[in-house]
């Protein structure tokens, strides 16, 4: 997962708590798109609380709201479960996508 984010143009890893995992940024910002753990991945999910709601609806034991970003449309995924690692990647994709749609132009 951690080269699947890198992958992408412009990304960085930063680890400001000094976690074991890093979490993954883009941008001169530095704006999140995944934060990294042993048992799963931390996403935005969607625009909305709403939108994002649909991981937890469809993956009830492997999908959990993320705290305390929650608000914003952040999901926990877990790794090794129902979700598949191609959909998981996906996720990191859309995740992605959505974060550097906001970004400044230049």
């Amino acid at each position: 997962m951690l080269a699947h984010c890198f992958a992408k143009p412009g990304a960085w890893a930063d680890n400001p708590g000094d976690h074991e995992y890093p979490v993954v940024k883009v941008g001169d910002a530095g704006k999140l798109f995944a934060f990294l753990g042993s048992s799963g991945v931390g996403v935005k999910c969607g625009s909305t609380r709403e939108e994002a709601d649909v991981w937890l609806l469809r993956y009830p034991d492997e999908a959990t709201v993320m705290p305390p970003i929650a608000r914003s449309g952040w999901n926990d995924l877990a790794f090794g479960g129902a979700i598949d690692a191609e959909e998981l990647f996906g996720a990191v994709d859309d995740s992605y996508a959505t974060v550097v749609s906001k970004l400044p132009q230049r």
